[in-house]
């Protein structure tokens, strides 16, 4: 058993945690992009487009940086992708565009697509540039609930029509998950907060923090207030270990790390333990198990429960996570928390395998991992109370989240929904597309 727990702060210099808090990955030079951008072919029919869940014109930018068109390249991905600065930075390309190139059947090594929408977007925000105006004014206002990807995207979408939005978002700043669950590293430089004052800059988006849906107004009042209603609030949710009903020091929710991590002014003040555990195999359980190791943590294993072709987290996550000093450790799942005073000390595994009917199952062998620190990343939980309760305006639900139909409208009159509280992939990339498809339907609607 391990000594006294140790969780502290100021573990690193400012300059290690500079370093290691900064770019993972640095941008193209203008040279590297323009190398990087004639070796694609510019297909007619590009697959990458297909794969692209916001439908970017790839080819058609890629060709723009090609021939120093890079503000022109900058214009055709943010009129699909209005976040397209955060997926440059954070989106799977791996498994959506970059793996849909057809250069991986000539060499194995596809356009960098997300170094090249990095390179144009970055161009556009450095040189504060505003390439969108608003249409003249409807007369119309849409309640947009969630200032995240979906929401800011429905609200950017609807004001360039000429609509008045107004943004209520329940925590302290915009951006959701960008701004409050992304790894520092992927968000350097506050890019999140800029990303959403370019957005805001076309005007007629008013945003109004720390409004939470069930606490501080109803769905029914909104419906009566506003033309249309567009819910994007994600999922406010973590599932939970059974040791959850027993709180301890050192025991909490990947994500309360990471933001905590992230609204940091000063990140060396953020405390970790000298021995982590990570529990969980999606990109959450990843991004907290690398900052913790780049936070100071001498020892992190990363737990999961099966094997690394079923993690949700990207074979390119999982090399991260190792090239960074993460220990992973496949085909365990947690049994019990062991605690002195209150303080989490060790983590009881037991091994698993998949049994003959093909379900997972323990082989009732065990080990142990000290810990100080424990930090649980497996799923978030829509939340949906808020959507349930008020009798006046009860929406419909699909398998525990908000039902919507291919305008992503919900089941109740003027009232649409995108993001994570909707069924999909739980990605900004889709997340956007999706406010972007309910936009285009409510403006529909607001003419009609």
């Amino acid at each position: 058993m391990a000594d006294l727990p140790d969780i502290a702060a100021h573990r690193l210099s400012a300059d290690a945690l500079r370093a290691n808090f900064g770019d993972a990955e640095p941008p193209l030079t203008d040279a590297q992009a323009v190398v990087e951008a004639n070796r694609c072919y510019f297909c007619y029919d590009a697959p990458c487009i297909q794969a692209c869940p916001t439908g970017i014109d790839i080819p058609g930018f890629i060709r723009g940086i090609a021939t120093g068109n890079v503000k022109g390249a900058a214009l055709r991905i943010l009129e699909e992708n209005i976040m397209g600065g955060t997926c440059a930075r954070a989106c799977p390309t791996e498994i959506l565009c970059e793996q849909a190139c057809v250069r991986n059947a000539q060499e194995a090594k596809p356009i960098d697509i997300g170094g090249l929408q990095r390179h144009a977007t970055d161009h556009l925000f450095d040189a504060q540039i505003q390439p969108f105006t608003r249409a003249a004014p409807t007369g119309k206002r849409v309640a947009v609930v969630g200032a995240g990807p979906a929401g800011l995207a429905c609200a950017h979408a609807l004001s360039r029509q000429g609509h008045e939005i107004v943004v209520y978002e329940a925590r302290a700043k915009a951006g959701g998950l960008n701004e409050y669950g992304l790894a520092a590293y992927k968000m350097a430089d506050e890019f999140a907060a800029r990303e959403v004052a370019f957005i805001l800059a076309i005007g007629g988006i008013t945003i109004e923090n720390n409004r939470a849906l069930g606490r501080d107004l109803q769905l029914g009042e909104l419906t009566t207030q506003f033309d249309a209603v567009f819910l994007g609030m994600g999922q406010a949710g973590v599932n939970a270990l059974n040791d959850d009903a027993h709180p301890m020091d050192g025991f909490l929710p990947a994500v309360d790390f990471i933001a905590a991590l992230r609204q940091a002014d000063d990140k060396s003040t953020v405390p970790v333990g000298r021995r982590v555990v990570v529990i969980g195999g999606g990109n959450t359980a990843i991004d907290a198990a690398v900052q913790s190791k780049r936070l100071g943590a001498e020892d992190v294993t990363l737990v999961y429960r099966r094997g690394a072709d079923d993690m949700s987290a990207t074979t390119a996550e999982q090399e991260w996570a190792q090239t960074n000093d993460v220990r992973i450790k496949r085909w365990a799942r947690p049994a019990r928390l062991h605690a002195t005073d209150g303080a989490v000390r060790s983590v009881e595994f037991e091994r698993t395998k998949m049994g003959a009917d093909g379900k997972l199952t323990g082989t009732g062998e065990f080990f142990t991992v000290d810990a100080d620190m424990v930090l649980t990343a497996i799923g978030q939980t829509f939340v949906p109370d808020p959507v349930t309760r008020d009798a006046n305006a009860v929406l419909e639900l699909d398998r525990g989240r908000i039902r919507v139909d291919a305008d992503h409208k919900t089941s109740l009159p003027n009232v649409f929904a995108g993001g994570d509280c909707v069924q999909g992939q739980d990605l900004t990339v889709s997340a956007v597309q999706h406010g972007k498809l309910a936009a285009r339907a409510i403006d529909r609607l607001l003419r009609s």
